[in-house]
């Protein structure tokens, strides 16, 4: 039990982390500066792919989690 509930913390935060430096990248791409001073439409929108990209991380190493359980369980 203890190993479960240190692998799910660490590929939680290696799919929050890894998503939301996905998230940054892609804003920089698209101009958009996370930390520019002020809150305009440019800093707004690098917020919002930061978030979105740390939360499809997060829900991409969930899933992952669950489908290597759900194959320990398959086998005998």
């Amino acid at each position: 039990m203890k190993n479960n509930l240190w692998l799910e913390g660490i590929s939680d935060a290696i799919g929050f982390t890894g998503g939301a430096l996905l998230g940054f990248g892609a804003g920089q791409l698209l101009g958009l500066d996370v930390f520019a001073s002020g809150y305009d439409a440019n800093s707004i929108g690098g917020i919002v792919l930061v978030g979105l990209g740390g939360g499809a991380g997060l829900q991409l190493a969930r899933r992952w989690r669950s489908q290597r359980e759900t194959n320990a369980k398959d086998k005998p």
